[in-house]
C-alpha cells in the first residue's frame, strides 16, 4: 500500500520544504552507508500479494472496506482501486523448508479470507490485470478510501497538467487507446513484490543480478494478456502501468525527461546512486515533513527514519526498488522485485519466488558477474521483449545470443536456481516442488498468459462473444486457482 499521508494536496511551501529535507536525508544517508551497522545476520525474505475482488459475474467488485471488516487481518490492506486488496505477508528466512511452510499458512490464510469475502458477496481472485475490467468501472466511485490515493491521483495530474493518454497494441493488431482523467487504470495491474534483505556491500550486486533476471522472471510468469477487452501483451501489465503513471507531457518526454516507472539506465555500485538518482531526477509527488532531526538523530547513535526519503522512493516505480527500513532500531536493506504479476495460484507464486531468489543467489555471487558481459540497455531490451510476448520471447543472453525464454531457463538460469537455492540452505524438498513448475511451464510452453488466451479463443470459437468469454474464463480461472495445481497442468474450459 505504501505509507499513509496526512494531506491530499501541498502547497508551494510545503514542497519546497519537502526538497530540502529529502536532500538532507539523502547526506544523513550517505554517512549512514559509511558508518553505521545494517542488519544482516541471515537472508530475510517478505512477500507481498496484491488481489482483486469480484461479484457472482465475475466483474469487478467495488467493496474492499467492507471486505476487509469481514477479513479482520491486519495482514490484509486496502489498495488504490475499491476492488483490490493486498496481503502482506511477514518477514522470514529463506533456509530449509520455509517455503512449504509458507504456502501451507497462505492457503489457509487465504482460505478464510475468501470465505470472509464471499459473505460480504466478493470472491477473491489472483491475476496480474482483471480480465474483466472496463473503462464502464471507473465512471463511479473507484478509489479507496486513503488520503495517499487521492493525493497521488491528484499530484500526478497536477505535474502532468492533462488527462493521460493510454496506447498499447498487441501482436494481432487489438488495441487499447484512450484518454483518462484519473489513475484509475493503474489499478488494473495487481503484482506480487518478492523482498530480499542485503548488506550494504552486497547491494550493488544483487540489484544488477535483479535487472538482468527480470527478463526471463517476466517471461515465465506472464499473466496480463488481456485488458479493457482488448488482447494486448502477454504481461500488459508492464506497459499499463508505465503509462497511467506517466507524469509526463508529450513534450516532456521528447525532450527526454525520465519516466517515474523507470527501469534505470545504468548498472550501479552501491544502493547510493539508486536514492541519488531520485533526488536529481524526480519532483515530489506526496511531501509530508517530518519533526525528525535526521543529522541529531543519527550522531545520537540512533538510526533515523528518515520518512522524506523513504517516501520519495515510494513514489519512483522502479521495476526493483531500493529500501531502506528499520525494525526494531536497526536499520536494514532490501531488495524489493516488482516486475511479477499476481497468480495464477500460491504454488505458481512460490515457484517465481524460489526461480528467483535462487537464480540471484548465483547471479550476484558470480566471479565474472553478468552485468560485465551484458549491455544494461540489452537488459532493458529483453524486459520490454519479455512484457510483449512472454514465454514465447527471444532474449539475449551472454554465451547464448538471443534464444528462446524457456530454452535459456531449461538450459542454464534452472540449473542455476537448483544451486542457488542450496547455498541458500533451502531444503531439497522446496527446491524439488517449486522448481518443477518452472520446468513444466518450459516444457509445455505455458503459462497464466497463454492459459487466459488460449481459453478464451476456445470460448469465443463456441460462439461466444469476447466479454462473454472474458467472464466464462475468468470463472474457469477462479476455480482452478482455488485448487492449486499450477498453471500449466489446468485444462481448457
Amino acid at each position: 500500500m505504501g505509507e499513509e499521508v496526512t494531506a491530499q494536496s501541498y502547497t508551494r511551501e510545503q514542497r519546497q520544504q519537502y526538497r530540502e529535507k529529502v536532500r538532507q536525508n539523502l547526506d544523513v544517508f550517505e554517512r549512514m552507508l559509511s558508518q553505521s551497522v545494517f542488519e544482516f545476520d541471515r537472508p530475510m525474505t517478505g512477500l507481498e500479494i496484491e488481489l482483486n475482488l469480484v461479484d457472482d459475474d465475475y466483474q469487478p467488485k467495488f467493496a474492499n472496506a467492507e471486505v476487509l471488516e469481514a477479513i479482520a487481518d491486519p495482514g490484509y490492506q486496502t489498495e488504490l482501486a475499491q476492488y483490490n486488496i493486498e496481503l502482506n505477508v511477514p518477514p522470514r528466512p529463506l533456509p530449509g523448508d520455509s517455503a512449504i511452510q509458507l504456502e501451507d499458512e497462505l492457503r489457509a490464510s487465504l482460505n478464510a479470507a475468501s470465505t470472509a469475502a464471499e459473505k460480504r458477496g466478493a470472491h477473491i481472485v489472483a491475476v496480474g490485470i482483471l480480465p474483466t475490467i472496463m473503462p464502464k468501472h471507473f465512471e463511479g466511485e473507484w478509489i479507496s478510501a486513503n488520503n495517499r490515493y487521492t493525493a497521488l491521483n491528484d499530484s500526478i495530474f497536477y505535474a502532468r497538467g492533462e488527462d493521460i493518454y493510454l496506447d498499447i497494441e498487441g501482436p494481432t493488431g487489438e488495441r487499447v487507446a484512450t484518454y483518462c482523467n484519473s489513475i484509475a487504470p493503474e489499478s488494473a495491474c495487481t503484482s506480487v513484490q518478492l523482498h530480499l534483505q542485503v548488506a550494504p556491500q552486497d547491494f550493488a550486486a544483487h540489484w544488477n543480478a535483479a535487472q538482468a533476471l527480470v527478463a526471463p522472471q517476466i517471461a515465465l510468469a506472464a499473466n496480463s494478456p488481456f485488458f479493457f477487452g482488448q488482447r494486448l501483451h502477454a504481461e500488459t501489465r508492464i506497459e499499463l502501468f508505465s503509462q497511467a503513471t506517466d507524469t509526463r507531457s508529450i513534450e516532456l518526454k521528447n525532450q527526454g525527461v525520465r519516466p517515474r516507472v523507470f527501469f534505470g539506465e545504468r548498472w550501479i555500485t552501491s544502493i547510493f546512486d539508486l536514492f541519488e538518482e531520485n533526488v536529481r531526477y524526480f519532483p515530489a509527488l506526496l511531501a509530508e515533513v517530518s519533526d525528525e532531526d535526521p543529522v541529531a538523530k543519527l550522531e545520537a547513535g540512533e538510526a533515523p527514519s528518515l520518512s522524506e526519503l523513504r517516501l520519495h522512493n515510494g513514489t519512483v516505480y522502479r521495476w526493483n526498488r531500493p529500501i531502506y527500513d528499520i525494525v526494531n532500531g536497526t536499520p536494514h536493506l532490501r531488495v524489493e522485485n516488482r516486475v511479477l504479476p499476481a497468480g495464477p495460484t500460491l504454488v505458481d507464486t512460490l515457484a517465481n519466488a524460489a526461480f528467483y531468489y535462487g537464480v540471484i543467489r548465483k547471479l550476484a555471487s558470480d566471479d565474472r558477474p553478468i552485468w560485465s558481459k551484458m549491455s544494461f540497455a540489452a537488459a532493458e531490451q529483453n524486459f520490454r521483449d519479455a512484457a510483449r510476448d512472454g514465454i514465447e520471447s527471444r532474449l539475449y543472453w551472454p554465451g547464448f545470443g538471443e534464444v528462446r525464454a524457456e530454452e535459456l531457463v531449461l538450459r542454464h538460469l534452472l540449473p542455476m536456481a537448483h544451486e542457488g537455492l542450496a547455498e541458500w540452505g533451502v531444503s531439497a524438498a522446496v527446491r524439488d516442488r517449486y522448481l518443477s513448475v518452472i520446468e513444466g511451464r518450459c516444457t509445455t510452453s505455458t503459462n497464466g498468459a497463454t492459459w487466459q488466451t488460449d481459453a478464451v479463443a476456445r470460448l469465443q470459437a463456441s460462439g461466444m462473444d469476447r466479454q462473454s468469454a472474458l467472464a466464462e474464463m475468468l470463472r474457469h480461472y477462479a476455480k482452478n486457482m482455488h485448487s492449486n495445481e499450477p498453471v500449466h497442468t489446468w485444462p481448457l474450459p
